[in-house]
């Protein structure tokens, strides 16, 4: 398995991270940000929000440029979104950093997951595409109670900035491990049916 397809992993693992981490830290972000608890809990909802409408404009996105530009622009664009988050004073920065994150998010997965399955080749592709989508159900076992241990004991912001450190290994290697042409499209079967001959 290309190493990069773990790094890949690992940059899901930390999406997913986002995704959910914010349910044990609703009170900490409502109050140092003065703002209802309900409201602090919508940041949740708006990260799901923006996954579920923008995956469909994102993967039409990604698809206009080279895997390697739009891994690291949806990537990068994530990381950032985090950092500012960590930095803000503002619910209403805060409440945009989640949505223009959860585009992001979505943008990377469809990417990634032509990408894994493009370098692993026909024979691992199933693997690959295990390696990439367990970064999801890893961050919902180990990422989201260690984010919300890391709120716990170095206040909220703390687990922004850890997700944006994740990323940043996956960021930097995408240059040098991901190929700049788009994923080869799955080969189209042959009329009469598979490993038919032409007459």
């Amino acid at each position: 398995m290309p190493p990069a397809v773990y790094l890949l992993g690992l940059a899901v693992f930390a999406q997913g991270t986002s995704e959910f981490m914010l349910a044990g830290l609703v009170p900490d972000i409502a109050a140092d940000l003065a703002v209802p608890v309900s409201a602090a809990g919508s940041l949740t909802s708006a990260f799901a929000l923006g996954m579920v409408v923008g995956a469909p404009t994102m993967a039409l996105l990604g698809a206009r440029w080279s895997r390697r530009t739009a891994l690291m622009g949806f990537l990068g664009l994530f990381l950032l979104t985090h950092v500012v988050g960590a930095l803000t004073t503002g619910y209403p920065v805060l409440l945009l950093c989640r949505v223009v994150g959860a585009l992001a998010n979505a943008g990377f997965l469809a990417v990634a997951l032509a990408t894994s399955a493009a370098l692993a080749g026909p024979a691992a592709r199933a693997r690959a595409t295990a390696v990439l989508l367990g970064g999801v159900t890893l961050a919902c076992v180990v990422g989201v109670p260690g984010g919300a241990l890391l709120g716990q004991l170095w206040g909220w912001r703390a687990a922004f900035w850890a997700v944006a450190l994740l990323s940043l290994p996956a960021l930097l290697a995408v240059p040098r491990s991901i190929p700049a042409g788009a994923p080869e499209p799955a080969p189209e079967p042959a009329p009469g049916g598979v490993g038919a001959e032409a007459p």
